[in-house]
């Protein structure tokens, strides 16, 4: 099924969790599920959902983690 991600059209299983797509997402990354927040069409998705919240075609999803910098 397709959803945007970060503003980008991806091809995900039906199906798939929040904790699947973040989880491909951060994968090789040093930030890690520790530093990551998740919005679903607007709306935040506790750390705790992330399992259980089922994603549907034509979601929306924004991965946002903090980065350093000055």
């Amino acid at each position: 099924m397709q959803l945007t991600v970060n503003g980008a059209g991806t091809d995900v299983p039906d199906g798939a969790t929040v904790a699947a797509v973040v989880e491909g997402l951060v994968a090789g990354r040093a930030t890690g599920h520790g530093r990551v927040a998740v919005a679903r069409n607007g709306d935040v998705v506790p750390r705790s959902a992330w399992e259980t919240t089922r994603l549907t075609a034509g979601d929306v999803l924004e991965v946002l983690a903090p980065t350093a910098g000055g």
